[in-house]
Parts: structure tokens; sequence; C-alpha cells
């Protein structure tokens, strides 16, 4: 019988089915960084265990790390003891820590890939919500919690329940203008945030097709937003491509046989989904958000809701209620509203791609007077790639800040942060209340592109219009 992609990579991975209906699965690979693992490590060390497989386990440093700080230590004592404790705990259990004086710290999700350390057909696991993205190389992809890092680090393994899967089709070709971020910000708008709650995401379709692999990472990143466990895509060509020569890729005749598990492990041709959604590009405009969680989005020609048109009782109540937080009127357009801050970088869109897609349009442009606009690279890969073509520079002249690698504005688990109720222009992937470090600061998601045109404009703008690109 065909099968799809996750039913091959769940049976291949299950240990045992426990009596719960759950099933201990093997994790194939573990990814740690400083905010999850710590109090995971000091579990084990209660209980007398030894991390099972380390050679399994790869560790970096992002959420808490300043990106305009190099020196150690740093001024918030809180993250040089995360720092020095993850440091410790590598140490002592044999894990390989891609450390700032490695030159290949980053946001796990970026380094991973970059690495090739994320590969087709396995499974992976990550103390963070967006693991997902790793689902973009045909992978099953998901976040986990403290406890369950320590689980994994002892035993490989961790209880988890069978997931339906959802085949999102995304079929003809975009609009110029429209990017990776507007497909998932759709996505998400059109089935909800809890739309895929109990469900692994395949997408697909010939936009998927057409898609590098850095924008198939944007959308599975987002995937959790939209309530789904896992996102992924099935491996191809452009996977392998991707994935030959990485430091952690096969090599040789290892590689040819990878490769050929690697297309074996693609959904089967006439596999049943529990559920199939298509979805016309054609359909997908430039989208931001504008309200206090990933689904209440818009695209930039709409309007901002109004809740005395809502037919439900609740949804009048989620618009008025995101409305009062994020100060925006009814019913007013969202172009033209006023930003403080534009960010660039995130797991979302911190990778080379986004910043030579943004260099193209702000070669020669300033950010308007009262913005402040920092550009943060995913990893320090990213950013010596980026210096490598001189987009730092672009960058710089066009008046962003250029810092070093790191989670930096996303979550604001750093000096990163929003100040009062100011307002940020984001490539990130959330906008929840308090999300970017103030409890009063206020997050509208976009694209890169439409973050920079919002900054050289100092308002939300189309960027089709901004910088000359033909929406036919």
């Amino acid at each position: 019988m065909p099968k799809s992609l996750f039913q091959k990579v769940w049976a291949a991975h299950t240990v045992r089915q426990l009596a719960n209906g759950q099933t201990q699965l093997l994790i194939g690979t573990h990814l740690i960084h400083e905010v999850t693992s710590p109090q995971a490590f000091g579990m084990l060390r209660d209980l007398g265990l030894k991390v099972a497989f380390p050679h399994r386990t790869f560790a970096t440093v992002d959420h808490i790390i300043p990106t305009d700080q190099l020196v150690e230590p740093y001024a918030d004592p809180l993250a040089q003891a995360m720092m020095d404790e993850l440091r410790k705990s590598c140490a002592e259990f044999g894990i390989t820590f891609f450390d700032r004086a490695t030159g290949k710290q980053g946001i796990v999700h970026i380094v991973g890939p970059e690495q090739g350390i994320t590969q087709p057909g396995t499974t992976i696991a990550c103390g963070d919500s967006h693991t997902s993205t790793h689902g973009a190389f045909g992978a099953i992809a998901f976040g986990i919690g403290t406890s369950q890092v320590r689980d994994v680090l002892a035993t490989q393994t961790m209880a988890l329940g069978a997931l339906k899967v959802r085949r999102i089709n995304v079929t003809g070709k975009l609009r110029p203008g429209v990017y990776a971020k507007d497909v998932i910000l759709h996505i998400i708008r059109v089935l909800g945030v809890n739309g895929g709650t109990g469900f692994a995401y395949e997408y697909g379709g010939e936009v998927f097709d057409r898609f590098t692999m850095e924008e198939r990472m944007t959308v599975c990143n987002m995937s959790i937003e939209g309530g789904a466990r896992v996102g992924y895509v099935n491996p191809d060509e452009t996977t392998f491509t991707y994935l030959k020569g990485r430091p952690y890729s096969p090599k040789g005749a290892a590689w040819d046989a990878a490769v050929a598990n690697w297309r074996a492990v693609a959904s089967d041709p006439g596999c049943q989904y529990d559920d199939v959604v298509n979805i016309n590009a054609a359909d997908i405009a430039p989208t931001v958000t504008w309200g206090i969680n990933p689904g209440q989005g818009i695209s930039i020609v709409e309007n901002v809701p109004d809740s005395a048109q809502a037919k439900a009782a609740d949804e009048k109540a989620s618009i008025d209620e995101a409305l009062a937080y994020m100060k925006l009127k009814p019913g007013a357009p969202i172009k033209g509203t006023k930003i403080d801050v534009a960010f660039l970088g995130s797991c979302t869109n911190g990778r080379l791609s986004d910043f030579q897609e943004v260099a193209k349009f702000i070669k020669g442009r300033r950010v308007a007077p009262g913005v402040k606009a920092i550009a943060v690279p995913g990893s320090q890969g990213v950013d010596v790639l980026c210096q490598s073509l001189g987009l730092d520079k672009i960058f710089r002249d066009a008046g962003f800040e250029w810092r070093a690698a790191g989670c930096s504005m996303c979550l604001a688990m750093n000096p990163d942060k929003l100040v009062g109720d100011q307002l940020c222009a984001s490539s990130s992937n959330r906008n929840f209340k308090g999300r970017q470090g103030s409890p009063t600061g206020r997050t509208l998601l976009m694209s890169p592109v439409m973050v920079a045109a919002a900054a050289i404009t100092g308002s939300v703008a189309d960027a089709r219009e901004v910088f000359g690109v033909s929406q036919n």
C-alpha cells in the first residue's frame, strides 16, 4: 500500500507501542541550546545517568547571546551563566558544541541544515517549538519540552502520539513581490492557528517544487504557528544539491547510498492523506499581521478588521482584544501604519537568501528618520557569506545596524528588546503580546522585503510599490 513520508519515517523509528497508545520513538538527531538543556542535564546528574548517544546530539547557543557584544563576560549575568552551563555540560557528556569560537555558532535551526546535520528520512527533536523548520529536508522534526530533552539525552527515545497528515498543495505561480513568508502567513490565515492541531503538514505543489531549500525552511518553520506539530516537504534534487558537500553530509559511496534512501522515503504516489487542502498561488499577496497571533493577518491592500462585522461573539472579542493591544483603528488600512523598529533576522528569515533579496532593493536607499533598523544573520556562517558578498556594507550604508549571529529581537531573551509600545516590522515568527521584550511592545510579521520597505518609508508599505516591483 502506498505510504506517506510521515508513515515511513514513523515506522522506521518506532521502538515499540506503549500501553497508553503512544509510540516510543527513536530520535535520530537531537539538537540542544542553552535555554531548555541546563535543567535536563541537571536531571541526568541527579539520576546518575549519562547521555546515551552523544554523537547524535549537537549544541549551539542562540537565544540569550547578545548580538552586539562578543567579549565575555556578558553584561547579563544570567546569559553568562547559561553559556557557562552549556559549555560545562557538553564537555562533561561528550557533546559537540558549536560555540562562538568555532565559527559555526548560530540559531539552532539554521546551524543544523547548513552543517548538513539535518537530513531526510530521520527524526529530529529539539527543545524549541520551531524545530519543524528541519522538515524542509523531509525529516519528521518537532519541538519538545525540558523533561523530554532529558528523556532523549538519557535514552535517545521519547514517547509521542502518532499524527494525522494533511497535504497542503500550493499550485500555480506566485506573483512578483510575494515570498515564502507570505505563503505560510496565508496558509495560517486560511486554516487558523489551531487548524493543524493533531496534524503533520505535508507541503507540496508547483510552488514548493520550485522553492529553494531556504524558502521551504521558512514555511516549515512556522508550521507550529498553525497548530501543526510537524511540517515537511518531500526530499528531491533541490534537497540533495543543498546537502552535498556539507560538513556532516555523507561522503563518497555513502553519499550515493544515502541519496537512494532519501529518494525512497518520499511519499508514494497515490498514498492516502487524512486531509487535503489546495491553495492557488495567485490568491496569495504580500501579507502583514495586524493582531496578536500569526493567524491575524491581511494582505497589504486590505483594511484592519472591524469587530462590528464579526459573526460570532468569540470572534468579535478576539478582534477587540487584538486591536486594543495593537492600538490600531478598526477598518483602517494597514498600509501607512507608522513603525518604530525594523527587525531582519530569526530562524524564519535570517538566512543568506533573505539578506541577498533585501540588499537588492535597499542599495542606495536610507532608513527613514526615527526608525531603528537592525539586521541579524542567523549564524556565523551566514554572517561570513554576507560579508564576503559585501551585503553587510549595503545594510550599514542604508542605516541598518549589522549585528552578530543570534535569535536577537525575535523573542528578546537578550538585550535586543522593544521599548514601551514601540511598533516593530519583523521578519520573525510570533507576534504575541510582549514577545519582543516589552509588555506593551507591538509586532507586525511580514516578509524581509516588506520589512525593508517599512524601514525605508517609516511605515507599513507595499514593497511592490516602494521598490517598483511589477504586480502583473
